[in-house]
């Protein structure tokens, strides 16, 4: 399958190896600096993607652009008669969101969302297990992001990151994959956000730190804190879910190591399996999600089918987000 990426800059490199590892050709890559984070050699570099879809004619194309760029290049690319990979968030509101939806719909193409973190294997156990009924009621969550990005290496590096039209704050940014992985474990949409969100670090428009509490329609509480604040240590991200028979807590840097995996009818070393076999910190932040969210959309693609993550999917974490806002102010 033919193949192209819009925005070559940090996160541009997974999608690379992603496609990569799932045999797509690779046709061309596009990006308004001359002088890019990803570069190959040997592919063609568009200045202007819409040029781009209309030379390369691109099966398929990611789109790792600034988060206010994402929904216009969406319907452009649908437009062009091409599938689209998109990173998050999808949108930066639910109208544009419900257009990416709904022209999806109407031309039978295929938009998958890059909430990856629902492919980490710990998070695919955990999410069989409460499939499986071993937690009983589940009574409350907890997601909690402390990551460390400062302005000079960060922030100031583009004039898109921090501001609310094109990137948001933590919440949007970071914390978006731990919020799409909640929601996901929890299998329904919170009935009420409350939420506080401060900015008090950093040189930007947006928050550095929020909290929030969500409500679920069975009455079971999720506790959120994300901050980008964290003080010179490990980059650390939890989740735990506890129920009348089970609690776990996966950690690490991105949710993807067990910590805790306790059951009332846990077989023996059955926590000391999972621990063992899932207990390994990625390399980066972005996990290991990439290569198997692309399968998943390929697969979606040849039977005519949804991908896990699609763009009904990819509203449900905006919508939270953008309800905490909404609720902070």
């Amino acid at each position: 399958m033919k193949y192209a990426l819009i925005g070559c800059g940090r996160v541009a490199s997974s999608h690379i190896t992603a496609a990569r590892n799932n045999n797509l050709d690779i046709a061309a890559l596009c990006d308004i600096d001359p002088n890019p984070h990803l570069q190959l050699n040997d592919l063609p570099m568009y200045t202007d993607y819409r040029t781009m879809l209309r030379e390369v004619q691109p099966e398929l194309v990611a789109i790792a652009t600034p988060s206010g760029l994402h929904a216009q290049m969406t319907l452009d690319c649908l437009d062009a008669g091409a599938h689209v990979i998109l990173e998050k968030p999808m949108a930066m509101n639910l109208a544009d969101a419900a257009k990416i939806v709904e022209k999806a719909q109407a031309t039978g193409l295929i938009v998958g969302v890059n909430l990856q973190n629902r492919f980490n294997p710990a998070a695919q156990q955990l999410k069989q297990a409460i499939d499986a009924g071993r937690f009983g009621r589940i009574f409350n969550a907890n997601m909690h992001l402390q990551w460390y990005r400062d302005d000079e290496s960060y922030y100031s590096t583009a004039a898109w990151r921090g501001t609310h039209a094109q990137d948001g704050g933590v919440m949007m940014n970071q914390s978006i994959h731990g919020i799409d992985l909640l929601n996901w474990l929890m299998g329904a949409d919170p009935v009420q956000v409350k939420a506080f969100r401060s900015t008090l670090a950093r040189n930007i428009e947006a928050e550095d730190l929020v909290a929030a509490v969500l409500r679920y329609p069975c009455g079971a509480i999720a506790s959120l804190q994300c901050t980008t604040l964290r003080y010179h240590a490990a980059e650390e991200q939890t989740l735990e879910i506890n129920g009348e028979r089970g609690f776990v807590r996966l950690g690490g840097s991105c949710a993807q190591v067990v910590d805790i995996w306790r059951f009332d009818d846990n077989a023996p070393d059955e926590e000391e399996c999972m621990r063992h076999n899932y207990g390994t910190n990625p390399a980066s932040v972005y996990g290991h999600g990439h290569t198997l969210h692309y399968a998943d959309v390929l697969r979606a693609i040849a039977t005519g089918t949804q991908p896990l993550v699609n763009a009904e999917e990819g509203m449900r974490a905006l919508a939270i987000i953008l309800a905490a806002y909404a609720d902070a102010r």
